[in-house]
């Protein structure tokens, strides 16, 4: 265990493994180090690493300064590189993989940057649907709804509603109520209120080496803004891994990640 503290006074709390050159894992929506089933990556990168998985702000053990801004987000992965030892290579998956190219976009000290399908829009009938589902989750969190919070996310990203209705009641619920307000915080690094489209001036700023993942068996929605986001950050590298989905494989995934590093 170990923490890190951002510009805000904000606390960090980490999880530190393996030894090697310092690598920092950013996590997607409802993830943190108690309920992350990405476990298996830093386990495995942890043999060529040392791994710093942190929870994000209000997630876990981390603690969360008001107001919120994505550039807090972006201090905090900041802060974490400096306890790190000042830079280290990173790798982001989903809405992590936004705030991670936002990151780097902002001049923090990132070595060598991996994402795994940051999923920014590319259509306009998705962006639209962005725009109701941010609208929705801000409602809901603002009047204390964290399980219709938590249910809008779901549906939004396309857990049927029978399934849904199963797992209101099951024991992970209670789990995801509890971070429910920092839904808001991976729609903000997504741009969700404008659509979130690919933030192609943004990306344009990034002057670090850059992989961009996505898996052969996701869909279209998925694999579109991967293209274009290596199509956009200069020099960046577009790898596909078959087979995989947004669930992608540890055993798939981790030695794409540590020959990017290497």
């Amino acid at each position: 265990m170990s923490t890190a503290v951002s510009a805000d006074g904000t606390t960090l709390a980490c999880t530190v493994t393996g030894s090697g050159p310092a690598l920092v894992l950013v996590d997607g929506a409802t993830t943190h180090r108690a309920f992350d089933p990405g476990i298996a990556v830093a386990e495995q990168l942890s043999a060529h690493h040392t791994v710093w998985a942190y929870d994000r702000r209000g997630r876990g053990g981390s603690g969360d300064t008001a107001p919120f801004a994505v550039e807090r987000e972006i201090e905090d992965l900041a802060a974490v590189i400096a306890a790190a030892g000042g830079s280290a290579v990173v790798f982001g998956i989903s809405s992590g993989a936004a705030l991670a190219l936002r990151a780097a976009a902002a001049g923090v000290d990132i070595a060598r940057l991996a994402v795994y399908e940051p999923p920014f829009s590319t259509e306009e009938e998705q962006s639209a649907r962005f725009v109701e589902y941010a609208d929705e989750l801000e409602a809901a969190i603002a009047e204390g709804r964290r399980g219709d919070a938590v249910a809008a996310f779901m549906t939004f990203v396309g857990v049927p509603a029978e399934m849904l209705d199963g797992m209101r009641s099951a024991p992970m619920w209670p789990l995801l109520e509890a971070i429910a307000p920092t839904l808001a915080y991976d729609a903000a690094a997504l741009g969700a209120r404008t659509g979130a489209k690919v933030p192609v001036d943004v990306l344009a700023r990034i002057a670090v080496p850059t992989l961009v993942l996505d898996g052969g068996a996701s869909p279209e929605s998925l694999r579109a803004p991967a293209r274009a986001v290596a199509a956009a950050v200069p020099g960046a590298e577009y790898r596909t891994l078959a087979e995989q989905t947004h669930d992608v494989a540890a055993d798939v995934l981790v030695p794409e990640l540590v020959k990017f590093y290497a």
